[in-house]
C-alpha cells in the first residue's frame, strides 16, 4: 500500500509494522525512521549485505522474541530487490510486535522490492522525493524562528541553493549557525562560508558536476583545495554513479527532442536554477551510450574501492584526472 510521507503519523503499528521507505531524501527518511522507532535504544540494524550472507541469524532473530522485550523493531539498510524473497518469508510468518523498516535508495517502478510492498494492503510503502527549493526555504525559516538566529534572507537563501535538495544538510548547516550565533558574533556572508564549508570549499557534489562537465582547470583546484579521506572514496563514487544516472536520463531527452531548454524544463525532480548551466554543459559533453559505458566504469571503480580501501583515494583520484584529461565523449 503507497502512501505519503505525511500520512505516516495516522498509521498504527498494531494493524501494520512493516515498512519500506525508498528514494533519494535521506533527511527526510531519517525524521520518518526516528518517529517511528521513537528513540528506542533496542533497534537491531542490518545492512542487506550482512542478511543475506547470514540469513539464517537474521531470520532467528527475527522470529525469536525476548520474554523482556515487549515489542522488537528492526532496520534494514540498503536494501535491494535481493532480499525480497526473505521479506516475503518474513511477512508470510504475520509477526506480532515486530516492527521492520526496510530503507533503499531509488526504486525503479518494476522493481520487484517496490511492487511487493505495493500491492499488500498490509505493507507500507513510502516513497521520499529530494524536497524542492521552496520546502527547504519553509524548513530554514521555521529554524531560524524556532532558534532565534538573526541572518538575512540572502545569506538563508545561499545555504539552501547549496543543501542539493537534502533537508539533512541543511538541518546540519543551520545547527553550527546555531551554536555559533550563541556567542554574540554577526553571521556575516564570510563567517557562514567558514562555519558551513559550503560556500568557498568544493563539496563532493560539486567535484562531481565540474567532472561531467569536464572543466579540467576546476577539478584540479577541487582536489587541491580539498583532504578527501577513505570514507570519502565511497561516498564520491556513489555520488557519481547517481549523477550519471541523471545526466543518462537527461541526454536520452535531449537527442529525442534537440531541445536543450525544453530538456532542462522538464526533468524530474526539478533543477534548481543555479544548477542549469552546469548541467547543460553536462549534457552537451556525454551522449547516452557513452554516459551509460561511464556508469559501467564507475560501477567497476566502486568494486575496486571497497576492496582496497586503503588504497581508494588513488584509485579515485587518477580514475577524475583520467576522465576530465580524455576528449569529449560524443
Amino acid at each position: 500500500m503507497i502512501i505519503k510521507f505525511f500520512e505516516l503519523k495516522k498509521i498504527s503499528l498494531k494493524k501494520n509494522n512493516f515498512f519500506l521507505f525508498y528514494g533519494k531524501n535521506d533527511g527526510l527518511k531519517k525524521s520518518a525512521i526516528d518517529e517511528l522507532i521513537k528513540n528506542d535504544q533496542k533497534v537491531s540494524t542490518y545492512d542487506e549485505k550482512e542478511i543475506i550472507e547470514n540469513r539464517n541469524e537474521f531470520l532467528e532473530d527475527c522470529f525469536t522474541k525476548s520474554l523482556f522485550d515487549e515489542e522488537k523493531k528492526i532496520i534494514i539498510k540498503r536494501a535491494t530487490d535481493k532480499i525480497q524473497k526473505i521479506l516475503e518469508e518474513i511477512h508470510s510468518k504475520k509477526l506480532k510486535d515486530t516492527t521492520i523498516i526496510v530503507n533503499s535508495d531509488s526504486l525503479e517502478k518494476k522493481s520487484k522490492l517496490r511492487t511487493f510492498f505495493e500491492k499488500d494492503e498490509n505493507l507500507i510503502c513510502v516513497p521520499f522525493y529530494p524536497d524542492n527549493f521552496e520546502t527547504l526555504l519553509r524548513l530554514a525559516n521555521n529554524i531560524v524562528r524556532d532558534k532565534k538566529i538573526t541572518i538575512s534572507h540572502e545569506n538563508i537563501n545561499i545555504i539552501v541553493n547549496k543543501c542539493n535538495g537534502d533537508r539533512e544538510n541543511l538541518i546540519n548547516e543551520f545547527k553550527k549557525i546555531e551554536y555559533f550565533s550563541k556567542n554574540g558574533k554577526k553571521l556575516t556572508l564570510e563567517n557562514i562560508s567558514k562555519l558551513t564549508n559550503i560556500i568557498e570549499n568544493y563539496s563532493i557534489s560539486e567535484l562531481i558536476d565540474n567532472c561531467l562537465a569536464k572543466n579540467q582547470k576546476k577539478i584540479i583546484s577541487i582536489l587541491n583545495e580539498n583532504n578527501f579521506n577513505k570514507e570519502d572514496c565511497i561516498i564520491i563514487t556513489r555520488t557519481f554513479l547517481n549523477k550519471s544516472k541523471k545526466i543518462l536520463a537527461l541526454s536520452k531527452n535531449y537527442e529525442e527532442n534537440k531541445n536543450i531548454d525544453l530538456t532542462i524544463s522538464s526533468a524530474k525532480p526539478p533543477i534548481f536554477w543555479k544548477e542549469k548551466e552546469i548541467t547543460k554543459q553536462q549534457i552537451y559533453k556525454w551522449s547516452s551510450k557513452n554516459i551509460k559505458k561511464l556508469i559501467y566504469k564507475l560501477t567497476e571503480l566502486e568494486l575496486l574501492v571497497k576492496k582496497d580501501l586503503n588504497n581508494s583515494i588513488n584509485l579515485v583520484v587518477d580514475f577524475i584526472l583520467e576522465l576530465v584529461s580524455s576528449k569529449t565523449n560524443n
